[in-house]
């Protein structure tokens, strides 16, 4: 299977975890994107408490987690943001 690379634009909690503001990850074809979200959570379990509550953004756009990603697509998590 081959795989696709993808751009993933961090913020918030997220970015403070990498401490960088973007990553270049490598999936699998035909990988949904929340699968992206997942591994960022595996790799930083701290960030399990957004699992539920993080958007998605492709190309500048909302999606629903089960959208399947292309290479070469840029992924946003969208953490929910606190007022104030």
């Amino acid at each position: 299977m081959s795989t696709i690379t993808i751009t993933v634009k961090l913020f918030a909690a997220y970015q403070e975890a990498y401490g960088v503001p973007e990553l270049l990850l490598e999936f699998p074809e035909s990988t949904p994107v929340a699968a992206v979200r997942d591994r960022l959570i595996a790799e930083h379990p701290k960030l399990s408490q957004l699992r539920d509550i993080t958007r998605f953004g492709v190309n500048l756009q909302f999606v629903e987690p089960e959208t399947i990603l292309n290479n070469g697509d840029e992924v946003v998590l969208i953490p929910p943001v606190s007022g104030g």
